[in-house]
């Protein structure tokens, strides 16, 4: 099936990884007229979005045969959001939440349908390089096929055989660009204090760490092996590797206490 054959589609929430999704839908081959955007406060993003595609833009999906359900919004709004859009939910919706932390029993709960669908993408899909971990325990093979469409539309798509993992893969993937993204900070005011200036230290800083990414992403290496590559021994990144590497006190241990941080919220937030 392609995305030609899938609608209606309904996104409730138009926020930057709505709109992502919907923007990665139309240029898949959703027809703009299977998509229905809903929100009660859309942005200008949004507002320009909808009428550059021709796409519909309402408050709720009150009047709309909904075929795919597609839930973008915050947790903590999740289950306001729930109660009011439950009479557009039937027998014949697929649901798909990428809400963190909010489990699949509290969603069949809420809406009288276990046909659903729980998924984790990340920020990258808004450029289409995303990453998205996704886990159903109560889909036909063909809801399945529907979802994977389309969240393959921002990008990769991991499926997993439990519910647990998906707050893993929110403390790994959904939450990781902003690990990177803070690691580019820290280099950068690293050298500011070795003397350059602001604009300078940043530019050295973004270009060495995306530089880096696109090397991995064309090198089929192991990412230990490409480390190694860049490493002379008793050479200057050795001494920094020293530091980054220390058991105790090195990027691995802290690594491990953010993500496990950053589960143990993805827990919480599942449970209200």
């Amino acid at each position: 099936m392609s995305l030609k054959d899938i609608g209606p589609v309904v996104l409730i929430g138009a926020g930057k990884m709505g709109l992502a999704l919907a923007r990665g839908w139309i240029a898949a081959g959703l027809p703009p007229a299977s998509l229905v955007l809903c929100d009660p406060n859309p942005s200008e993003a949004a507002r320009l979005f909808a009428f550059e595609h021709r796409i519909a833009l309402q408050s709720t999906p009150d009047g709309v045969f909904v075929h795919v359900l597609v839930l973008a919004v915050k947790p903590q709004a999740m289950f306001e959001v729930l109660a009011a859009i439950k009479g557009s939910v039937g027998r014949h919706s697929l649901i798909i939440s990428i809400a963190a932390g909010i489990a699949l029993g509290k969603l069949a709960e809420a809406l009288g349908s276990d046909r659903i669908v729980r998924a984790m993408p990340n920020t990258p899909a808004q450029i289409g390089r995303g990453i998205t971990g996704a886990v159903a325990l109560s889909v036909s093979d063909a809801d399945r096929q529907i979802a994977d469409d389309l969240l393959k539309a921002a990008g990769d798509v991991m499926w997993f055989g439990t519910e647990a993992q998906i707050d893993a893969v929110t403390a790994v993937s959904g939450s990781g660009p902003a690990y990177v993204f803070h690691l580019v900070e820290a280099l950068a005011a690293a050298a500011e204090r070795q003397g350059f200036t602001a604009p300078e230290a940043m530019r050295l800083a973004r270009a060495t760490v995306t530089g880096a990414a696109a090397l991995m992403d064309a090198d089929p290496l192991p990412a230990s092996t490409l480390r190694e590559n860049v490493t002379s021994p008793k050479g200057t990144t050795a001494a920094a590797l020293a530091v980054l590497m220390d058991i105790d006190t090195g990027l691995a241990p802290l690594m491990d206490r953010a993500v496990s941080a950053a589960r143990l919220r993805s827990e919480e937030l599942g449970r209200g």
